[in-house]
Order: structure tokens, then sequence, then C-alpha cells
């Protein structure tokens, strides 16, 4: 261990007994921690709320979908046979979907309406999976119909209820006419996402086909694949198996301004909160330099006897360092344990204040889920030791160009 090392830890204990000097030292290191602290409670917590937004949202979708360049398939049976059969496909299912005016006793309503078979709709998709109320059987012959809890409030309808869908449709003429037909509902759903919840019905395929008039043609294959994450990968495989004229769009495509925005949020928040970081950091430098003002005796009996001016920068520059060092790991240990149990701290918070935060009927989202990810961490505490070595530069030294004669002078 060096001489300048010891002696810089001398100093950093010295200054406890000195008022003013200590307390410039402590909020700076206590700056440090909370900057460091909050930056990493907070991405954790946009980390959690990232995920659980992420795997609902993949909940109430499919993985993928196919269809033809006019938006709707033929002879959809024999082209789900062969998506079947590609190696990473996991599960397809038949839909057909288009928008429709919904009406009740109470209430009309535009909806968007999808056409399903539920044996296989539940193979790529849990949006059904929370009946609320009801069944999810979906009959051709009694023409039922499922809607999600928003919905069924806006309409003012209940189980047993009926339900006009009136959609557009060519003649022969080519003129629009309307369609109507009447459906029973037989079960009211969560979703989990007011998108769905308020405006989603789920009929009957061959019903839909019939309200569209598309006959025996489908929108599209939805798609379940092995692995998410290559949805896009394996989607656009499966295509170019089928031939000329399909496209495949998947989960990423479906979702891409929702998942930028997600992403662009973390990214400012971050960069906010490491403007702190650096606020934090740079009050080292107005501490150090009252330090070095304080100090300006001893660092010339130390040139005096010999030590050199980038000795005596080494002493400043490791007393900052050492600061930093400190603040960042202590604030690194809050942090994480805050980010581990930051939906129990909340709850006390609500608990003692007598207030709900994120009300459940409000916020799609009403608890503070985390995520800990050690490379967001190592980049806080990397970033921020950048930042106290930037602003430990310029007190060491100064400290080293101390005029030695003239501090003698005045002692």
């Amino acid at each position: 261990m060096s001489v300048e090392f010891l002696i810089s830890n001398k100093y950093l204990r010295s200054n406890r007994k000195k008022g003013f000097v200590s307390f410039i030292s402590g909020v700076s290191m206590v700056g440090l921690i909370l900057a460091v602290m909050s930056l990493i409670t907070v991405l954790s917590v946009m980390n959690g709320f990232h995920e659980e937004i992420t795997n609902r949202v993949l909940n109430t979708i499919s993985h993928s979908y196919i269809t033809e360049s006019d938006d709707t398939l033929e002879d959809w049976e024999e082209l789900r046979k062969k998506i079947n059969s590609q190696e990473h496909i996991v599960a397809s299912s038949p839909y057909v979907e288009d928008f429709a005016l919904m009406t009740s006793k109470n209430a009309s309503q535009g909806v968007s309406v999808r056409g399903i078979l539920v044996d296989l709709e539940s193979t790529t998709s849990s949006l059904l999976n929370d009946i609320k109320y009801g069944d999810l059987s979906l009959n051709e012959d009694d023409s039922s119909i499922l809607i999600g809890v928003g919905l069924a409030t806006l309409m003012g309808t209940g189980i047993g209820d009926q339900l006009t869908l009136i959609a557009p449709t060519r003649n022969s003429l080519g003129l629009l006419v309307p369609i109507s037909t009447t459906f029973t509902v037989g079960g009211i759903f969560n979703a989990g996402l007011n998108e769905y919840n308020n405006g989603l019905a789920f009929i009957h395929l061959y019903d839909a086909q019939d309200l569209f008039t598309l006959g025996n043609e489908v929108t599209g294959i939805r798609l379940k694949v092995d692995d998410l994450f290559k949805a896009n990968i394996i989607t656009q495989e499966t295509v170019k198996s089928l031939g000329d004229g399909f496209y495949g769009v998947d989960w990423m495509q479906q979702k891409q301004n929702f998942m930028r925005a997600l992403n662009l949020e973390k990214q400012m928040i971050a960069i906010i909160l490491s403007l702190i970081i650096a606020v934090a950091a740079f009050n080292i430098v107005s501490m150090m330099v009252m330090v070095v003002t304080d100090k300006k005796t001893d660092i010339a009996i130390l040139r005096t006897l010999g030590m050199t001016p980038k000795r005596i920068v080494r002493i400043f520059f490791y007393q900052g360092l050492s600061i930093g060092f400190i603040g960042i790991l202590v604030g690194t240990v809050l942090g994480l344990l805050l980010a581990l149990n930051i939906e129990s701290v909340i709850s006390g918070i609500e608990t003692i204040i007598g207030f709900q935060f994120f009300p459940k009927d409000v916020f799609y989202i009403n608890r503070f889920p985390s995520k800990i990810l050690m490379s967001d961490v190592a980049s806080i505490m990397i970033g921020a030791f950048i930042l106290v070595i930037i602003a430990a530069i310029y007190p060491a030294r100064r400290a080293g160009k101390v005029n030695i004669s003239e501090v003698l002078r005045h002692e």
C-alpha cells in the first residue's frame, strides 16, 4: 500500500473532526448514495413494469400471424396443415377479424369482432383464460358472443342478454349495405388490458364468416412458436415455405410503437437520474477544494520533506476516489435492498398514510413490480465511478500547484 494512499485515508478520517469540512464531505457522500440508490431502484421498477406490461400484452396476442396480401386466406385448412408441419411451430388457429357496430337496448359501440374456434384459439392465445361470468363455449347453433368486462359495462348487458352486430357489406351493385345479426351474451372475460376489455368481442368463426360475408375465407392464421424472441425469423421461414402471395407479422411488429415507447421511457428516466448522479459526483469537487484549502499547511510541510507535486496530487486524488467509492458502494447496496423490497415498502407507506397510490379500478397495473438487471447495476456503478474520477482530478491537480513559500510565509 502506497504512502500517498495511507496519507489520503488519514486526511479522510481527520476531516470528521472538523465541523464544516466534515459536514460538506457528508453531504457529498450522502448525495452520491441517494443518487445511485434512486437510479438502481427506479430502473429496477421500470424493468418490472416493462416485463409486466410485455407479459400482459403477449397474453392477449399471438406470437405472429400469416395472411395473404388482401388480408384473407382461402383454403385455410390445408394451409394450417402445412404451417403445423414446420419445425418451430407449436400451434396455429384460424381467425376472422373486422369492425362492426354493437347495439343493445341501452347503448351502441364500435367494436372489433373476432371469429374463432375456441379449442384452437386457446392454443395460441391466453386472452380468454379469465372468464369472469358465464363460460367459454362458442356454439355456432346458439349464436353466442363473448365480450370484455369493460364492454359489458358500457353496453349495460350481462349473461343471457341480446346484442346485435351490424357490419357493412357490398351488394351485387357494389353498394354498401348493413348486415345485422343478433347474438346472446354467453361469457364475459377480463383480458387485463382495457384495449381488449372495452372494445373486443368473440364469436364463432362460422358466424363471423357469415356476418362479414367471407364465405369459407378467414382473415389469417395465428401462430404460436417455440421461441418467442425468434418469432420474426420463424414466421418468415414459414411464409417462404407456403409460396408467393403470403406475408407474416410477428408480435414485435404488431406492438412496435408500444415497445419503442417503453424503451424510450426507460432511457429518458435513466438519463435524467444520471444527471443527478453527475451533480452528486461533482459536489465532490467543491468539497475537495475546501479540503485542499484546509490542508495547505500540510501540503507545504510534505513538499519541504521532499514529496513531489505528483505525489501530492495522488494523495488528494485517492481521497476523492475513496469518498466516491464508498458512496457508490453504499448506494448500490441500499438500491438493491430497496428494489428487492419495493412492494413491501410502498405497501407500508400506503398503510401509514391511508392512501393507495395506484387504485386497482383506475390503473392498469396497481403494484410496483421490480426486476433487477445486473447489467443495469454494473453500468450505473461504472458510470458513477467515471464521474467521480473526473470530479477528483481538478482539486487534486490544484493541490499539486500549491505555492509552498507563500503558505509558509503566512504561517
